[in-house]
């Protein structure tokens, strides 16, 4: 199975610390978070990865290389110096993308059955499945309405009755949805997943798991305590 992995922002919202490494370069326990989620990925049957890189980029691939050493084949996508978005960064890698791929953060650590979701996909006709996670306020501000199966809200600045799911973090994508997408243009992840949903183009996945992610210092300390003390080691999500 491919995933492709969006790790080319900024990391504002980790600085200083990002003012001289990339987010996904953060140490977590000694070590580059991104070891971390490749591991669990390649744990999972994730064998190829394309990372689309940009902020500092050239920092990621002079330290994960061809990925041979974390059990993954990885090649790079780079924005260059005009950020497009997490999705405009997405089309830039069209060429590198199987049929169906993962898509995730390189700032998450997700846990849940990646065969089972991607089987979701193939069974189904809509262009993407979206993990989501019964959240009701408790890891963040919900962000998603789920309606017999289909995601039908996906809105991060406004509340909706009936939103008591957030985006966990990764969808299951067919190639064919990125004709969505202009080749070029700067594309945000709202005004995307808002058009598969407009389209009824968008599955729901539930994820009984919760998400990790090193967005802040807060949530980098949690991940990092949690795989301290154990929490993380020998679990396998499971939906």
């Amino acid at each position: 199975m491919q995933a492709a992995i969006l790790a080319g922002g900024l990391g504002t919202r980790l600085r200083p610390l990002t003012i001289k490494v990339p987010k996904a370069m953060a140490p977590v326990n000694g070590r580059p978070f991104l070891e971390y989620e490749l591991e669990l990925l390649a744990s999972h049957g994730v064998d190829d990865v394309v990372l689309c890189v940009g902020y500092m980029g050239e920092q990621i691939r002079g330290h994960f290389g061809d990925g041979s050493r974390f059990g993954v084949r990885i090649r790079y996508s780079s924005e260059g110096e005009r950020l497009l978005g997490p999705i405009g960064a997405l089309k830039m890698a069209e060429r590198m993308l199987r049929k169906e791929f993962f898509v995730t953060y390189g700032d998450a650590y997700l846990r849940l059955d990646y065969r089972k979701m991607m089987d979701a996909l193939l069974e189904r006709e809509e262009l993407g499945v979206m993990a989501v996670y019964r959240n009701q306020g408790r890891y963040g501000r919900s962000d998603v309405v789920v309606n017999d199966g289909l995601v039908t809200v996906y809105d991060k600045e406004k509340s909706a009755p009936g939103m008591e799911w957030i985006n966990f973090g990764v969808t299951a994508m067919k190639k064919g949805a990125l004709g969505y997408v202009e080749a070029g243009r700067v594309c945000s992840e709202p005004a995307f997943y808002g058009r598969l949903v407009k389209e009824g183009e968008l599955r729901a996945f539930e994820v009984r798991e919760r998400f990790y992610e090193i967005g802040s210092e807060r949530s980098l300390e949690e991940f990092a305590k949690a795989l301290r003390d154990g929490s993380l080691s020998e679990k396998r999500a499971l939906t």
